[in-house]
């Protein structure tokens, strides 16, 4: 399996897509109007403490205030309890923080006192010792030869902990002293402009999408990273030169004719990604269903008839559709509480290799997941970290025709809606006439199908009743207004 990497840049917007043997299989989009407030450092100032929800609200700067929870402000001391939040936290006060993840919908953005700052290969953790290696690095010898690296490496910051990245897998010596020592001249310089300003500041801002993308989404298959802007070329060329030297070779600069997304049709694959049917390859079919709460994702055989008997025809459909709901999550960014409802499987062992599919694909992800066991209705319960926006509340807003809730009444439902509108108003007040103003749909309808019901309205009412067709806002909105 290869993997290249392709962004697109202008003036307003980065888009960086991750594809594998050519197949889109995430998108990072990243605009001047919205940037990535994603492990941005703050110095906040505490406007409201609340001891029922063991929280407090901070300023930040944004324009919703941010939420911090009392699990995740440092502790003045290790008592081996947490500490009520009125005990940590007061109004007025000032702290440094970190977003820990952005503001999602009407929420504000959720942040963290224990700050991480990461590099190619490793994640500072300022006055928390300690090394953690990541759970993907799986070879025993690799895991012992990091952790004693790094510990040499960290001998004289005994206050800093670290984690180990999967990218440092294989990493010389040299790369992690490297990574090291510019963590630790980051902290400092961190430090250094908390004390020097005063009140709600940001104090440090993450790396633009482009050359994040080198640090976060560059793995040991990726063969190239192609980008169209020659200006994000010479600032990933020389961020890599100074800090991932054997990434250098693989940055390229496209020059080509065509739009670089369209090598592999990639804006089509995103709007198929925002459609709620995505289509498997054996005829079947998944619906995704976005909401608030969580996402349900229900997989469905479709055109697939199999060619040896039902069950087998289930367990294949669903295996294929294991992979391409990780794929999905991936792209989407779908994340919270996610209930996959698989086709009903009578065999246990079928049950089992379809978990263990859906398993081996997410273990790409870098978004941490949890899966559950099928329940006995057969649904699949999992959670995958949400920290970013979903492509969906990145790219669109809200249907102005349905406000949002997907769908709209019939024409029908709003004749007989006008009717007892009708009747109402002339229950309660006298007319002369009434306009029934309405979409040319229902116009028509009342016109064609309805004309009797009209006609024995205006006989009970003993009034004209008159029709306007009207370009609403709305197919279901209508007005009748007596004249």
């Amino acid at each position: 399996m290869t993997e290249e990497i392709l962004i697109n840049a202008t003036s307003r917007e980065v888009r960086a897509a991750v594809l594998s043997d050519g197949v889109l299989q995430e998108l990072r989009i990243e605009r001047v109007s919205r940037s990535s407030l994603l492990g941005n450092i703050y110095r906040g100032r505490v406007s409201r403490v609340l001891p029922g929800m063991q929280a407090a609200f901070v300023e930040i700067g944004l324009e919703r205030t941010a939420f911090l929870h009392a699990s995740d402000v440092r502790e003045p001391a290790d008592s081996g309890q947490r500490s009520d939040i009125r005990q940590l936290l007061r109004e007025g006060d000032e702290v440094l923080v970190q977003v820990l993840k952005e503001p999602l919908g009407t929420k504000g953005a959720r942040l963290t006192t224990f700050l991480a700052i990461p590099s190619r290969h490793l994640v500072l953790l300022p006055r928390r010792p300690g090394i953690g290696i990541s759970a993907r690095v799986d070879d025993a010898a690799e895991r012992e030869r990091l952790r004693s690296l790094v510990a040499e490496t960290l001998r004289d910051k005994p206050e800093h902990g670290c984690i180990v990245r999967t990218a440092a897998e294989g990493a010389s010596e040299e790369a992690l002293q490297a990574d090291a020592a510019f963590l630790t001249r980051l902290w400092e310089r961190v430090r250094a402009r908390y004390a020097s300003q005063s009140g709600v500041a940001r104090v440090h801002a993450d790396l633009p999408l482009s050359v994040r993308a080198l640090r976060d989404l560059v793995s040991h298959e990726v063969e190239r990273v192609r980008v169209d802007s020659a200006e994000c070329f010479a600032s990933m060329r020389e961020f890599a030169e100074e800090f991932m030297p054997e990434l250098y070779p693989l940055i390229e600069l496209y020059k080509g004719r065509r739009p670089i997304f369209d090598l592999y049709a990639i804006d089509d694959e995103i709007d198929k990604a925002l459609d709620r049917k995505v289509n498997l390859k054996s005829g079947g079919y998944l619906i995704i269903e976005q909401t608030e709460a969580m996402t349900t994702i229900d997989v469905n055989t479709g055109a697939y008839v199999g060619r040896t008997n039902l069950e087998d025809t289930i367990f294949r459909t669903n295996l294929e559709a294991a992979a391409a709901i990780a794929r999905q999550l991936r792209l989407r960014n779908l994340g919270g509480i996610i209930i996959v409802d698989f086709i009903d499987m009578q065999s246990e062992t079928h049950q089992r290799q379809v978990l263990e599919a859906l398993e081996q694909s997410l273990t790409r992800d870098q978004a941490r997941n949890q899966i559950s066991h099928v329940s006995p209705l057969g649904l699949v319960e999992m959670t995958r970290k949400r920290t970013r926006e979903s492509l969906e509340h990145v790219l669109c807003q809200p249907c102005t025709v349905c406000n949002g809730r997907g769908h709209i009444k019939t024409p029908e439902t709003v004749c007989y809606e006008i009717f007892r509108e009708i009747l109402r108003q002339h229950r309660q007040f006298s007319f002369g006439e009434l306009v029934v103003l309405a979409h040319d749909d229902v116009v028509e309808l009342l016109l064609d199908e309805e004309s009797g019901s009209l006609a024995e309205l205006e006989e009970l009412t003993g009034r004209p009743l008159r029709l306007q067709a009207q370009n609403m806002q709305s197919h279901d909105a209508f007005e009748v207004v007596p004249v």
